[in-house]
């Protein structure tokens, strides 16, 4: 199996977790904040950049994973209605900005404009893929105008 399994300590590693999660999806139901624990979890279809599409067919992949974060101080939404617990989320990036070192807060930036943002002590991230991938044909399409 060729699941995927990185942590991220430092801005550095943060960047190379965001882009193996741009273009995920979830749903508003798939997030978690645990204030007891200090934790965020997020379950998510993540698209497989790093794969090429198979020749023949086209298809490209997507796979379950889930992405925590420890030392969550807080979490903060916006332009997320979280009653939706259906509503589907486009993860576009994951950035980190520096407050009181190294504390500072992990942005996760949704299409749409939709974003949560969470205050961390420091950057302690995991990314694990949960199973199987699985072919879709959709090839994930941005406009940049």
């Amino acid at each position: 199996m060729d699941q995927l399994k990185l942590a991220a300590l430092d801005e550095e590693d943060l960047q190379v977790l965001s882009a193996h999660l741009q273009d995920a999806v979830l749903t508003v139901a798939d997030i978690r904040y645990l204030p007891k624990e200090q934790k965020a979890v997020f379950v998510m279809n993540r698209f497989v950049w790093d794969k090429e599409a198979d020749k023949r067919s086209r298809e490209h992949e997507r796979r379950r994973s889930a992405l925590a974060f420890a030392q969550v101080k807080a979490m903060k939404a916006q332009n997320v209605n979280q009653k939706a617990k259906g509503a589907v989320l486009e993860l576009l990036a994951v950035t980190f900005t520096a407050g009181e070192e190294p504390a500072g807060k992990i942005l996760l930036a949704f299409a749409g404009g939709a974003s949560l943002e969470l205050a961390v002590d420091c950057i302690e991230a995991q990314l694990s893929d949960l199973g199987a991938a699985w072919s879709t044909p959709n090839l994930p399409q941005h406009d940049l105008s």
